[in-house]
């Protein structure tokens, strides 16, 4: 019990680590949550700060995800425990203490985790998801149109049941909590916008 509360505590603090904020104080002096899409991610780092900052504020934050399923695993904690820590990974990158629990979506630290507990699966996700950008040119559109594939492809390579159900869930709760941002969505829209 105690190595799990340990790891879901960790699991948050790993994710609270806010890669984006950082990079866009540091090159551009800015707030990248008062810009751009106002989402403290990877993609609003590739169009304010450039592709090599992008990249690696991608790399950070993917990293903050599988760095919290393996430390639970490291530190022997139950299985639903490692399932937590990766989902306080995600609550981390949404609410970072130390910026005043304003973050950004989370896809980048979600594929952290699952790259860990499953990685058959997110190599599927990879391809779905390079095809699907290749065709709307729009980030947040192809993560709405790729993320249900999540649970499918997870099912296709004979995962546990739980895990499924939740990647089922970290897929609904990181759609609802980015409701506000569908007009976004290319396919919604009489106009091109930029990745």
């Amino acid at each position: 019990m105690l190595e799990g509360i340990f790891a879901v505590i960790a699991g948050y603090l790993l994710g609270s680590i806010p890669a984006a904020y950082i990079m866009c104080k540091l090159r551009k002096g800015i707030d990248i949550r008062n810009v751009d899409v106002h989402n403290m991610g990877a993609g609003s780092t590739f169009r304010q700060c450039g592709i090599w900052e992008g990249a690696i504020v991608a790399v950070v934050d993917i990293g903050k995800g599988a760095a919290a399923v393996l430390l639970a695993q490291f530190v022997g904690a139950d299985y639903l425990f490692v399932l937590a820590a990766g989902f306080a990974a995600l609550l981390g990158h949404n609410f970072p203490f130390a910026i005043g629990f304003k973050g950004g979506q989370g896809v980048s630290t979600v594929m952290g985790v699952f790259f860990i507990l499953a990685p058959q699966a997110m190599l599927l996700m990879l391809v779905v998801m390079a095809v699907v950008l290749l065709i709307t040119r729009h980030i947040f559109t192809m993560i709405f149109i790729v993320a249900p594939f999540l649970p499918l492809f997870m099912w296709i390579c004979g995962l546990p049941g739980s895990l499924v159900l939740f990647s089922l869930l970290i897929v609904v709760y990181i759609i609802f909590r980015s409701r506000g941002r569908l007009r976004e969505l290319r396919f919604l829209q009489g106009h091109k916008k930029e990745v």
